[in-house]
């Protein structure tokens, strides 16, 4: 984070604090925090007091990184001890750089087998009755469900982040109903269950696996609007008139849930008519995942010239910049990460008209909606963009900036969990 973002946050935090503060009627005694012993600040041999511990458990540090580091920094600048949580990989270091504290808790994030699980709930309770936070914040099923019941069950504060609701979740069958009754015992006894779009939140309360007054609703993971800042046109607006040459981006994981074999499908439509126009892959290949698009099908397209396959990156700006609009037929999200990136970098969108998706597109007007499923669909709405001209292209991607910075910055994702947090863990505030 910039130094210009990281004041941001310390603003936030007091903004929080003081709201709070404000709302119950009590002095300034309400906002400090007991300490609760001396503890090394890492990297420094000297001893500092801390605040409440803050425990952040998600299913690979990568997630931590690249979706949670804001909000690890602004939870640090408030005062609080931070200790991250997550299988370990080669992203470790990163969070640890971050000024937290990183444990790592080994769990496969596809695997049902019975054993396997007994003993990742095994690994939960011996890590939270070490460590007794005072907050336990969850992220993906398995840290929302068995790490929850198991903190709620020792007294810890939680605080959930339903951020997608998965295939297991979503398609019915015996694995449907134990994953549903997972959430029920992870989040009945949460203090706060976050969502990412309004159709979760309805949905995971019709289904009684949350009540409507824990839920609160976040724009996503947030974006860092200091990071991701729209580049120079990566076009002369007087080269041409827009139908030749664009380059169309599908950032994400190569999942068919992803809507990764319409794109590859609309890309050999498309390009029956507009022979110029260039379709990019950028994401990994997790052919361990049994919706996964599998490595010899990729080089198909690749071979017949419809699909260019960029590889994976750990910085997707430059990707962004180079490409005319960036497009993602997803069957659903939480709230598209990659999605929020293009926009604040003023790219055009092209999405699915589903959960998650259809909340950073103003249809028309920033991007454009299609059907899910529907490489037809897909396809139409690639070549109503290829017809636009230099300036209508130019106008959506400005559009595509102006939204997140109304809806999807970082800061009212770090405000929400602070005021949470606050809310929660100061003696008196709660009701």
């Amino acid at each position: 984070m910039s130094s210009n973002a990281h004041a941001q946050a310390g603003e936030a935090v007091l903004a929080a604090r003081d709201d709070l503060t404000e709302q119950s009627g009590e002095g300034p005694a309400a906002r400090q925090w007991k300490p609760q012993g001396e503890r090394r600040t890492q990297g420094q041999g000297q001893a500092s007091v801390a605040g409440p511990k803050v425990m952040i458990v998600l299913n690979t540090a990568w997630n931590l990184q690249n979706f949670r580091a804001g909000l690890i920094r602004g939870m640090i600048a408030a005062g609080y001890e931070v200790v991250a949580v997550a299988p370990p990989d080669a992203y470790v270091a990163r969070v640890q750089a971050l000024g937290c504290r990183f444990i790592a808790l080994p769990q496969s994030n596809h695997g049902t087998a019975i054993l396997t699980e007994l003993l990742l709930v095994w690994r939960f309770w011996r890590l939270l009755r070490a460590e007794r936070p005072a907050a336990y914040l969850g992220y993906t099923i398995k840290p929302n469900t068995y790490g929850s019941a198991l903190a709620s069950s020792l007294g810890i504060a939680v605080i959930n982040n339903v951020s997608g609701l998965g295939t297991a979740f979503l398609r019915g069958g015996w694995l449907a109903r134990v994953v549903r009754a997972c959430y029920w015992l992870g989040l009945r006894k949460s203090r706060r269950v976050f969502f990412q779009n309004p159709t979760d939140r309805e949905l995971f309360v019709q289904l009684g696996l949350v009540q409507p007054s824990q839920t609160g609703l976040l724009p996503g993971s947030g974006i860092d609007l200091q990071a991701f800042r729209p580049p120079p046109p990566p076009k002369d607006p007087s080269a041409d008139e827009g139908t030749s040459g664009l380059v169309f981006l599908l950032v994400a994981r190569l999942l068919l849930d992803k809507g990764v074999l319409e794109f590859a499908e609309a890309a050999r439509r498309v390009r029956q008519r507009f022979p110029q126009a260039r379709f990019q892959l950028l994401g990994f290949v997790d052919e361990g995942n049994p919706r996964g698009v599998r490595r010899a099908q990729l080089q198909e397209w690749v071979g017949k010239g419809d699909i260019e396959y960029l590889g994976t990156t750990d910085d997707v700006r430059p990707f962004l910049c180079a490409a005319d609009c960036v497009v993602l037929p997803s069957y659903r999200e939480g709230t598209s990460r990659a999605l929020l990136e293009a926009a604040a970098m003023g790219r055009p969108i092209i999405a699915t008209d589903v959960p998650g998706c259809r909340e950073v597109v103003d249809d028309g007007v920033s991007g454009l909606l299609c059907q899910p499923r529907d490489a037809g669909s897909l396809a139409h709405a690639m070549e109503r963009f290829l017809q636009l001209g230099p300036d209508p292209r130019a106008r959506m991607g400005e559009a595509s900036r102006a939204l997140v910075e109304a809806r999807f910055d970082e800061q009212l994702v770090i405000k929400a969990y602070l005021s949470t947090l606050l809310l929660e863990l100061t003696p008196g505030l709660r009701p």
